[in-house]
């Protein structure tokens, strides 16, 4: 949903930009919290100050009946715990938002002969150290790529003295 930013801002938005800006929330979730409430407000066809607690329910319904993932969900109602806690002083609103559990997924582990194939696929030297401590460290890829030659513990390992019999 773009906004045209020529366009006033309303003093209801405005207001919620401040108290944003003064809790020190990043630009980002600036931009998510407002998107949010944009998507509530479209959703009720009118503005969001006008809310009703079952509206939030059956908004919360209906994202879940749209099949919204758990980590939009869950950005929604923050953003609007923020709008109605925050901006509108309105608790008794905020207190029916219900933030959803992330499914639980396992992660797929590669065998041995997968992870010397991954290796062995590395067209350098420098990949195939790359990815040799990304999956033997469990980095992510931000990670190794922010890694620096000081992050390398180049001590030789000792051997622990054998107990004494």
């Amino acid at each position: 949903m773009a906004t045209n930013p020529s366009a006033p801002i309303s003093p209801l938005r405005q207001r919620m930009l401040h108290d944003m800006m003064m809790r020190g929330l990043s630009p980002r979730t600036q931009h998510q919290y407002v998107r949010n409430v944009q998507r509530f407000a479209a959703f009720l066809d009118r503005p969001p100050d006008t809310a009703t607690a079952e509206d939030l329910r059956s908004f919360q319904v209906h994202q879940h009946e749209s099949g919204v993932n758990a980590g939009t969900i869950n950005s929604t109602v923050s953003a609007l715990r923020f709008f109605y806690t925050v901006t509108l002083r309105r608790r008794d609103l905020a207190r029916g938002l219900v933030a959803t559990r992330r499914p639980h997924t396992v992660r797929e582990v590669l065998s041995v002969e997968e992870a010397a194939r991954l290796l062995e696929a590395a067209p350098g030297i420098k990949y195939k150290a790359a990815l040799g401590v990304a999956y033997g460290a469990g980095l992510r890829v931000s990670e190794v790529a922010h890694l620096k030659v000081d992050d390398i513990d180049a001590r030789p390992l000792r051997a622990e003295p054998a107990p004494a019999s």
